[in-house]
């Protein structure tokens, strides 16, 4: 079982930036990949962006170029900063791993919120 704790959301002006947190209990070195993921009321939750064990990574369209996915040097901690926040931007952040053996295996974590808004 994969624990993962996300911090790091709130509040902030159409502009601003935020840096949100995904503590993982299991090492990046061993999942397949890591990742942020964001639902709004009534719609489906939508990647924004992953980053693999090998540090490769992957945005959603509306991401690139204004978020960054990465890693810290314990592998156990994985940021998504995000600047040039717009109001849709609001959502529930969640953080996800992905473990594939045999099987794949999805642990989500609790979320937390941004919130775009002047």
């Amino acid at each position: 079982q994969v624990q993962l704790v996300e911090s790091g959301g709130g509040l902030v002006q159409p502009g601003g930036s935020l840096r949100l947190s995904c503590y993982s209990s299991e090492n990046i070195n061993n999942v397949n990949h890591l990742g942020w993921y964001r639902q709004t009321p009534g719609n489906e939750r939508e990647m924004v962006a992953i980053i693999t064990r090998r540090g490769g990574t992957n945005y959603a369209d509306f991401a690139e170029g204004r978020f960054t996915i990465s890693r810290d040097d314990t592998g156990n901690t994985v940021y998504l900063r995000m600047d040039a926040l717009k109001p849709e931007d609001t959502a529930l952040y969640y953080c996800k791993a992905v473990i594939v053996s045999g099987k794949i295996y999805d642990y989500w974590g609790q979320g937390t919120q941004v919130t775009v808004a002047s």
